[in-house]
């Protein structure tokens, strides 16, 4: 578990982890409204990962209490890069009581500029973009469990360790087909999306007919 740090309840105080960090979410489920906030995983991109387990009061947590990470996520002078945000965006709100911005997502950029391919997993982009391939086999078990195992710390961290890389080679590509601007546009909605998820408007879609 090298360059994997675990904190409890949250992040430490003076902890800087510079301009863009890439963070992504562990929660119980896949609806942000029911299923709780269990994990947030950070990185520089230096090839460390840093993740805060959140354990709510009922097991001897401290919730939402977590001002230094909560000051990271809405930190305007801080990018959060996400894969997938509209869900970790979502969660964090639902979880932690903030709106996370603003924020940079690898999957609408791979949508955008990738569309010779139907493949927009950070699986896939870890692999075509970054030369990496990660294992997904701990994505659906129990991470509300207070002893989490090696196993599940090092899924976690990987989710979060190459997403500077795949963003860099990503940002090149939407300058190069001239989308930077419309993806900048679509990641500043990405906070009132989630938002309208966390209030039932994911299906049906608001803007579908």
């Amino acid at each position: 578990m090298n360059g994997i740090t675990l904190h409890q309840h949250d992040l430490p105080a003076g902890l800087d982890l510079g301009p863009v960090v890439a963070i992504d979410t562990e929660t119980m489920g896949l609806d942000p409204r029911r299923d709780r906030l269990c994990l947030v995983q950070l990185s520089s991109g230096d090839g460390t990962a840093h993740l805060v387990q959140i354990i709510p009061p009922a097991l001897g947590g401290r919730g939402a209490d977590c001002p230094n990470l909560k000051a990271l996520l809405t930190n305007p002078n801080v990018t959060k890069l996400f894969h997938f945000a509209r869900f970790d965006i979502a969660a964090i709100e639902n979880g932690l009581g903030v709106v996370t911005a603003p924020v940079i997502c690898t999957k609408i950029a791979s949508k955008l500029v990738r569309t010779y391919t139907d493949r927009h997993g950070l699986k896939d982009l870890c692999r075509d973009l970054a030369g990496v391939e990660i294992s997904k086999q701990q994505q659906t078990s129990d991470w509300g469990a207070l002893n989490l195992t090696a196993e599940q710390l090092t899924y976690a961290a990987s989710d979060v360790l190459h997403l500077h890389k795949i963003w860099e080679r990503l940002r090149a590509l939407l300058e190069r087909e001239n989308r930077l601007a419309i993806a900048q546009a679509a990641y500043d909605f990405l906070p009132t999306r989630a938002k309208l998820d966390l209030l039932g408007y994911e299906e049906p879609d608001l803007f579908a007919h």
